[in-house]
């Protein structure tokens, strides 16, 4: 049992970064491998973004809530992934 229980822990650890990866690898192109650019010139900075803020928009723009001239762009990157999902990546970039 104890196995097990490890194998899930160590699998939704690994699950959680395999998303976050997946997702920085869309983003990078557009916003630099630091978040220092502002996407085609329109977005803000993502590197100035709180966690906070950055998980707001990704959810918004899923949610089509969200976002100026990039809403549509930005919804189909971000569609296939869970609030969940969203959150953790958030989390991972910003301030």
């Amino acid at each position: 049992m104890k196995k097990i229980v490890i194998t899930t822990l160590v699998t939704l650890g690994l699950a959680s970064t395999l998303t976050a990866g997946v997702i920085a690898g869309k983003c990078v192109g557009c916003h630099g491998a630091d978040w220092s650019k502002k996407a085609m010139g329109k977005s803000k900075v993502v590197s100035e973004m709180t966690h906070a803020d950055i998980a707001a928009a990704l959810k918004g723009y899923k949610a089509g809530t969200y976002g100026g001239p990039m809403k549509g762009l930005m919804k189909g990157q971000v569609a296939s992934y869970s609030d969940a999902d969203l959150d953790a990546f958030a989390a991972t970039i910003g301030k």
